[in-house]
């Protein structure tokens, strides 16, 4: 059976639609909220505004993305992340809280310097970068990639908030800090992989079977990844420089004790997340 074409129709009316495509109302509202860049109540107080036929074809569109177990944000192509809304697909890990309060961190811990260059490692949306440029201090920041995909998304992401950055932004193809011939680095941030092969049946299958295996796995029990930015980050960062990772609780303690066995670095921590979870790893560069 052919669709009728979309015609114009109200945003109540488009939840239906949406609704009887996902069985949530809630999450009907959710996904047309996200899709037009709007708070989450944004469907109900605007229960009687027209959108037209295209909108209300993107709205049938994505609910029948999400019906198929995508994550919402791929549904929708958008992901909320601090003051901005991303553009996200499968080529990159879906930005969550816990990365906003890595942000918040880094921010608080470089509060008092100016200038420098910060790193992104395994930047994937450009999320942490975009908001240390456009938040932070520094005169630049790096976000590097192994995956060109998720450069591709990075980049623009970069030309859409580029009226918001305050620090020059420069987007690199590689891995680690391979693509970083710079040394005294201002600070070393990143949400590496690190997640063992062995913990993905563990997974929810939103996360397991539509982001990129790139960004979630690492070897030797899921440790790979972290080890070797603890090792890199040591000939890249000027003394007293921050190192700052986002982990999960079972390697927090882990990689605390790579940094402090590492010799090159100083004052360092683990902090909780919201939660009360063991969930970032900060340390400082030692002065020679």
């Amino acid at each position: 059976m052919v669709e009728s074409p979309a015609a114009a129709l109200s945003v109540a009316e488009v939840v239906d639609r949406m609704t009887e495509i996902l069985s949530s109302r809630d999450e009907a509202r959710e996904l047309l909220a996200l899709l037009h860049d709007k708070p989450r109540f944004w469907p109900s107080t605007a229960a009687g505004q027209q959108l037209s036929a295209g909108e209300v074809e993107a709205g049938v569109a994505a609910a029948k993305r999400r019906a198929t177990g995508m994550p919402i944000q791929y549904a929708a192509g958008r992901a909320a992340f601090r003051h901005m809304t991303l553009d996200v697909d499968a080529r990159v890990l879906v930005p969550r809280p816990e990365t906003e309060q890595l942000v918040d961190h880094v921010l608080a811990l470089t509060g008092e310097q100016r200038g420098g260059t910060a790193v992104d490692v395994g930047t994937g949306s450009g999320a942490i970068a975009l908001a240390l440029a456009s938040e932070g201090r520094f005169e630049r920041v790096i976000g590097t990639d192994v995956s060109q995909d998720a450069l591709a998304v990075a980049r623009q992401n970069g030309v859409k908030f580029a009226n918001r950055c305050c620090a020059a932004l420069d987007f690199r193809h590689g891995s680690m800090l391979g693509p970083v011939s710079e040394t005294g680095l201002a600070a070393v941030i990143s949400n590496p992989p690190y997640i063992s092969f062995a913990e993905a049946v563990e997974l929810p299958p939103s996360v397991r079977d539509w982001e990129p295996s790139v960004a979630l796995f690492a070897g030797d029990n899921g440790m790979a990844a972290i080890a070797q930015l603890v090792y890199e980050a040591a000939s890249h960062l000027a003394p007293r420089a921050l190192l700052a990772l986002e982990v999960d609780s079972r390697r927090a303690g882990l990689a605390a004790d790579l940094a402090k066995s590492n010799g090159s670095y100083v004052d360092v921590r683990v902090l909780l997340d919201l939660t009360g979870r063991e969930r970032f790893v900060v340390a400082r560069r030692r002065e020679e």
